[in-house]
């Protein structure tokens, strides 16, 4: 059986795909996943993938590109496989990627619906409304024929060794990182720099980390107190430098969920712009800090619609520092 299985979006999303990819690795021979160009660095940790396929879907994403004939063509003649599995989130739309593989001649295409899919899907499946993103994929891929595997946890395959990176030798480490794609999901960078001065006053040794266009961003966060990491690491040694950690800190974006498939315990500054049982640190021990009721709740906003941002601005420093001690007293125990 050739499968391939779709996610479209972002990083995070991608990695939360990772246990229903692996289901369907254990019953196929090839697995391909077709993703987007955010996705393609996490595709490429997942264990069970034989080939990525990166397109770019004007349906996805923050900034779409224009429907352009010529690239759905591009995308038609790529696939190769005979059954497939869409994954979306809970507000997506499965249907115009399920005609692009009809196009291409896929046979069984399985995906979660409301919408009536006429001949477009041969398993429609309706999610548990109340199911985390990653259970929701497990159970598609289980109504698709693909049982469960393993532990369902998250899972990447092993990182390079980063002791280079975050100091070799010098005892644990918690990672901050205070980036987020979306700014509604952020904790301010004020907050960050106060959570980094605080840990380290406690006695945490810390290390900062955050993506190329961040720089200023870790530089200011890291304060000189802490190790600056911004724009130092790429997917895979970024999974090094928190599977090294005793825990993590960071708002509902892309590395809390790499820190899970690492194992690594995380304090979330969790903005519910989008619901935390959906969104949540899936399969390791984690502190949930922002207000789950504040007035932005469920609206998907990117920018904070409330001044103040107070769901996350209520967090103090102090909070995040007695969280931290929580989950890493629970490792080194």
């Amino acid at each position: 059986m050739k499968a391939l299985v779709t996610r479209l979006d972002s990083f995070g999303d991608v990695l939360l795909a990772g246990p229903a990819v692996r289901a369907v690795a254990a019953r196929a021979g090839h697995v391909t996943v077709l993703c987007g160009p955010h996705g393609a660095p996490a595709v490429r940790l997942l264990p069970g993938v034989d080939d990525v396929l990166v397109w770019d879907s004007p349906w996805t994403g923050f900034q779409p590109p224009e429907v352009s004939r010529e690239q759905v063509d591009a995308l038609i003649t790529a696939v190769d496989a005979d059954t497939a599995l869409i994954l979306t989130s809970f507000h997506q739309s499965p249907l115009p990627t399920a005609l692009l593989l009809r196009l291409a001649g896929v046979r069984l295409v399985a995906a979660d619906s409301e919408d009536h899919p006429g001949s477009l899907l041969d398993v429609r499946h309706h999610r548990d409304p109340h199911a985390h993103e990653a259970g929701a994929a497990l159970d598609l891929a289980e109504a698709a024929g693909f049982p469960r595997p393993d532990d369902t946890r998250l899972r990447v395959l092993p990182p390079p060794p980063t002791e280079a990176l975050t100091g070799a030798g010098s005892g644990g480490y918690v990672v901050v990182h205070p980036g987020a794609s979306v700014p509604a999901r952020a904790w301010s960078p004020r907050r960050c720099a106060q959570a980094v001065r605080e840990l380290t006053a406690a006695g945490r040794r810390v290390v900062v980390t955050g993506g190329t266009g961040e720089r200023d961003l870790t530089a200011y966060v890291a304060g000189g107190r802490a190790v600056d990491l911004g724009g130092r690491t790429g997917a895979a040694e970024l999974s090094g430098v928190l599977a090294g950690a005793d825990c993590v800190v960071t708002g509902n974006t892309g590395p809390a969920h790499l820190a899970a498939a690492v194992g690594t315990p995380v304090v979330s500054l969790f903005s519910p712009v989008v619901p935390a049982e959906r969104w949540r640190p899936y399969g390791v021990p984690y502190v949930l800090l922002g207000d789950q009721q504040a007035p932005c709740a469920g609206s998907r906003a990117r920018q904070c619609p409330v001044p103040g941002h107070p769901c996350l601005e209520e967090v103090t420093a102090y909070d995040v520092v007695a969280a931290v001690g929580k989950l890493a007293d629970e490792v080194i125990r």
